[in-house]
C-alpha cells in the first residue's frame, strides 16, 4: 500500500494483489482526484492497521530528525514531572501549568529530547515573535515563521493559527511533533482543520487554562495529562501573593442610574430565561435584538455594565492604590478599551490594547521593563499572548467571571524572583452583579455564568 501526503489528507493507493484500500476504516473515495483518501492525523494508527494486517507499507510521507544542538534550561521540579507524564501517554496529551510558570520550558525540553522536525502553533503575531526568540535562544539554527508577513517553513517553524490554516495542507507532512499554545483556543479560535491535517503523532497542548469536557481538544491533541493550580507551585515555580478584595460603594446618583437600567434590563432577561432556561447569552441577544422592547433592555445592561466599570469609587481606590505602590511595577486590568484609555488619561499612565501598533506595544513593554514606566493598564491584550516583564502589583479594576481570565491575569505578576511577594488587588461594586463576578472567579474551577454577564 502506497502512502503520500496531498493537499492535508494521506492518499492510498494500492500496490499489490489484494489491497484495498476502501476497507481501511475512515477512507473516502476523492471523486476529483479518482484516489482514497484519509486524514492526515490518521497516520500513526494506519500504519498500525496496516502492518497488523501485513500489509507491505510504502510510506513517502516524512519529517526531518534535527541535531541535538540544544541548550535548554534546568527544569524546576514540576517541569519535569510534567514532561514524564507526557511522555508516558505515548507524547500525545495536553500540560496545564498557571501563567508564569513557564509552560515554554517544558515544551523547548520536550522538542529537544524528541530531537523531530516541529511545527508551533500560536493564537498572536506577539507569541509567534516570542516562541522564535524561545527558540532561538536554545538551537542555533535559523527558525521558521509563518504569519505577520513571514513565509519560511523550516526544520523548526512556528506559525499562528490563521497562517497554519492556509500553510498546513502543504506542510502537514513535514513534522513529527506540533505544540499548541494556548491550546484551550482548540476548536474555536484554533480550527480543528489545521490539526487534521497534520500527520505529526506527537503533540502537546500547553494550557494556563484547559476548558472542560473539550472532546476536540482530547480527539486531536490528547487528555490533559499533567496539571498544576497556582497554590500548588507557590514558593517553587510562582511567587507568594497576597490578594485583597476592595469594596466600592456606589454614589447615590450612580446608584440610582445602576438600578433603573438593571430593573429595565432584568423586566426583559428575566421571563425570557425563565421560559427557556437553558438559552444561552448569545441566543438570548440575537432574540433581543429583534424587537424594540429587547433593543432597550440590551441598551440598559450595557448602560448598567459601563457605569461599573469605572464609577467614581474605582476611580479614586485606583488612584490610592498608585500612590500606595508608586515606582513598583504595577499593572491595571479594566473590563473594556474605554476603561483603560479613561485611565491612561487621567492618571498618566501607558495603555496596552488590540488597537495600539505592535512596535508601540512592544516599546512600552520594553520602558516597563527597563523601570522607564511602572504602571500598565489593558484590558485584554495582557491577559493572554504577551510576555509581560516581571511585575509586582496587579489591580483588577473591572472584568467578566471568568476563572480563566483570572488566572491568566494574576499569572502575570506571580512570576519567581528573590524575596518577592506578589500583591492583587480586585475592586468590586457592593450589591450590584459585581460581587457575584468575583466570588464565582475564586469559587468555580472554570466559572460559567448562570445568569446575565
Amino acid at each position: 500500500m502506497r502512502i503520500r501526503f496531498d493537499r492535508g489528507t494521506l492518499v492510498l493507493e494500492a500496490e499489490h494483489a489484494g489491497e484495498d484500500p476502501r476497507r481501511i476504516p475512515g477512507a473516502a473515495w476523492d471523486e476529483e482526484r479518482r484516489a482514497w483518501r484519509v486524514p492526515a492525523d490518521h497516520h500513526d494508527s494506519l500504519i498500525g492497521q496496516l502492518a497488523d494486517a501485513g500489509v507491505r507499507i510504502s510510506d513517502e510521507t516524512h519529517w526531518a530528525s534535527i541535531n541535538g544542538d540544544w541548550t535548554t534550561p534546568v527544569l524546576r521540579w514540576y517541569q519535569r514531572e510534567a514532561l514524564e507524564r507526557w511522555e508516558a501517554h505515548r507524547q500525545r496529551g495536553v500540560i496545564a501549568l498557571p501563567t508564569g510558570s513557564g509552560k515554554t520550558v517544558v515544551a523547548l525540553a520536550a522538542i529537544a529530547r524528541l530531537a523531530v522536525a516541529t511545527l508551533v502553533l500560536v493564537p498572536t503575531r506577539v507569541l509567534l515573535d516570542q516562541w522564535a526568540r524561545a527558540l532561538s535562544a536554545c538551537w542555533p539554527h535559523p527558525i521558521g515563521r509563518l504569519g505577520d508577513g513571514d513565509h519560511q517553513v523550516l526544520p523548526i517553524t512556528v506559525s499562528t493559527y490563521a497562517s497554519a490554516v492556509i500553510w498546513a495542507q502543504r506542510i502537514g507532512d513535514r513534522f513529527g511533533l506540533v505544540v499548541i499554545d494556548e491550546a484551550h483556543h482548540v476548536g474555536a479560535w484554533c480550527p480543528v482543520e489545521i490539526l487534521e491535517m497534520l500527520v505529526a503523532p506527537a503533540r502537546l497542548g500547553l494550557t494556563a487554562t484547559p476548558p472542560e469536557n473539550s472532546g476536540v481538544l482530547v480527539q486531536h491533541v490528547g487528555h490533559v495529562v499533567y496539571a498544576r493550580q497556582p497554590e500548588e507551585l507557590i514558593g517553587d515555580g510562582l511567587a507568594p501573593y497576597v490578594l485583597e478584595t476592595i469594596p466600592i460603594v456606589l454614589t447615590r446618583e450612580e446608584r440610582q442610574r445602576y438600578r433603573e437600567h438593571r430593573a429595565r434590563f432584568s423586566s426583559v432577561y428575566g421571563p425570557f430565561i425563565r421560559a427557556a432556561p437553558d438559552t444561552s447569552w448569545s441566543e438570548f441577544v440575537r432574540a433581543a435584538r429583534q424587537t424594540r422592547t429587547g433593543r432597550e433592555a440590551l441598551s440598559s445592561w450595557r448602560a448598567y455594565r459601563s457605569l461599573l466599570a469605572y464609577p467614581a469609587g474605582k476611580r479614586d481606590a485606583l488612584t490610592e492604590l498608585l500612590a500606595r505602590h508608586r515606582g513598583e511595577r504595577t499593572l491595571v486590568f479594566t473590563a473594556d478599551n474605554a476603561t483603560a484609555y479613561a485611565i491612561a488619561r487621567e492618571l498618566l499612565v501607558t495603555p496596552i490594547t488590540h488597537e495600539i501598533i505592535r512596535t508601540e506595544r512592544a516599546r512600552a513593554l520594553e520602558r516597563f521593563h527597563s523601570g522607564e514606566i511602572s504602571v500598565l493598564v489593558s484590558s485584554q491584550v495582557l491577559d493572554e499572548g504577551i510576555d509581560v516583564p516581571d511585575a509586582d502589583i496587579a489591580i483588577v479594576v473591572g472584568g467578566s467571571a471568568s476563572r480563566r481570565r483570572h488566572v491568566q491575569r494574576i499569572g502575570r505578576v506571580l512570576r519567581p524572583r528573590d524575596g518577592k511577594r506578589a500583591r492583587i488587588y480586585e475592586l468590586a461594586v457592593e450589591e450590584t452583579t459585581e460581587v457575584g463576578y468575583v466570588q464565582r472567579r475564586h469559587t468555580s474551577a472554570d466559572a460559567t455564568i448562570g445568569g446575565a454577564p
